[in-house]
């Protein structure tokens, strides 16, 4: 079991009601044999989605879906910037369990926006420092890192959310960044310093830090200027191809794995695939879901497990890295406790139905709301169940994703 704060064991002690059953061996969980998957150390480079990625970045992929087979890596967006009313210092996760998150998630938004003049003195540029030094900390630790991308819409730069477009302007942006389009000059300028900071993410030996990229994401929904009642499937297609294509054929960034990443609308694996750029183009079948996991109880755990059997079977064909790619349930004055969300509804969720899963990631603590409980929080034992079941790593579990084994 894992070492945990001494007010984090009296929680546990007196409020968790842990069984033995839940807890770990003493041994971490590790890579699973490679004869349960046709993929091998040898073949994994005509699997991933860029054959000249670097050999850690080779590794990630491959290692990862080795350990979705016996554990998945629980992590959370901005972890070591966003706490919950504004309690600074270790990530919330590390505060509750002693231990930090395995996976960390951060964003292209403010890297990318047109207010960031690369000036020391410029909030937007202090906030790109900031989150690739949080990347280089979480490698360092021997994390993942997974970036999202809310790219402001190409019309005013001011925001990602359709609703804040008119109608003209949802009808036209997404198709605007294609080829040919009126936007795709500047498409590809964003583009540039997305590539610019990947290439920079060196460790201390200057080698360059993998990441995972999950560009245009829940775009099944249409809250996103790039969702699906602004494109086509085929013109979606072709906006992530080409995407793909730029960073690693133009930019010469091989650090990076892509990850599809819609919302949970589809019921289907014909409706998963529906706007699937194709295997060439993606390592990481996604998804994104908080609805059905919003006070829907037993029922909403079910269909979310359904879903994600969807994409881990289709993952296991493919030979692709299955992952819940965002999911929460944000705790705050309005929205009470769901007794039990962690270790029953959202683990159940997980694992049930043979699934198998790389990671999960929770959204970002706030001042007025969380997804991950605080020490002090009412659901603090029930995060500390899940995160101590059989499956569940935090990155003192996590094995070392980073090199290949002989």
């Amino acid at each position: 079991m894992k070492k945990l704060s001494y007010f984090v064991l009296l929680v546990l002690f007196y409020g968790s009601g842990c069984s033995s059953e839940d807890q770990k061996p003493e041994e971490n969980p590790t890579i699973a044999p490679e004869e349960e998957s046709v993929l091998t150390p040898q073949n994994v480079r005509t699997y991933i989605s860029d054959p000249n990625a670097t050999d850690e970045t080779v590794a990630l992929f491959y290692n990862l879906i080795k350990l979705s087979k016996t554990g998945f890596a629980v992590g959370q967006q901005d972890a070591f910037n966003a706490f919950y009313q504004n309690n600074s210092g270790d990530s919330d996760i590390k505060k509750t369990t002693g231990n930090d998150p395995a996976l960390l998630g951060s964003d292209f938004m403010f890297i990318t926006d047109k207010n960031n003049t690369g000036e020391a003195s410029n909030w937007f540029h202090q906030q790109e420092i900031i989150i690739t030094n949080d990347v280089k900390e979480a490698y360092s630790k021997g994390m993942i890192n997974i970036f999202c991308w809310h790219l402001r819409e190409p019309n005013h730069e001011e925001s990602f959310y359709a609703s804040d477009m008119t109608d003209t302007e949802k009808a036209t942006a997404f198709r605007s960044l294609l080829p040919g389009g009126a936007n795709h000059d500047w498409f590809k300028l964003k583009l540039d310093k997305v590539a610019l900071v990947l290439n920079a993410l060196k460790d201390a030996n200057n080698k360059s830090i993998p990441v995972i990229f999950r560009p245009f994401h829940e775009f099944d929904g249409s809250w996103f200027w790039w969702g699906a009642n602004y494109c086509t499937p085929e013109e979606y297609k072709t906006a992530y191809r080409f995407t793909v294509d730029y960073l690693k054929n133009t930019k010469n960034v091989h650090n990076v794995l892509y990850a599809f990443s819609p919302d949970n609308s589809y019921a289907t694996e014909a409706n998963y695939l529906s706007r699937y750029p194709g295997d060439r183009y993606v390592d990481v079948l996604g998804m994104d879901n908080y609805g059905d996991l919003n006070n829907q109880g037993s029922a909403g755990a079910g269909r979310a497990n359904a879903k994600l059997k969807i994409l881990s079977d289709l993952a296991n064909a493919r030979i692709k890295i299955a992952a819940l790619t965002e999911t929460g349930y944000q705790v705050t004055v309005s929205n009470p406790v769901i007794p039990n969300w962690f270790s029953d509804y959202l683990y159940t969720t997980m694992t049930g139905n043979n699934i198998n899963l790389a990671f999960v990631m929770f959204w970002n603590n706030s001042n007025n709301g969380y997804y991950v409980p605080t020490p002090s929080s009412s659901n603090a034992a029930d995060f500390i169940q899940f995160a101590n079941k059989q499956k569940s790593l935090l990155q003192n579990e996590l094995p070392d994703l980073y090199h290949i084994g002989n």
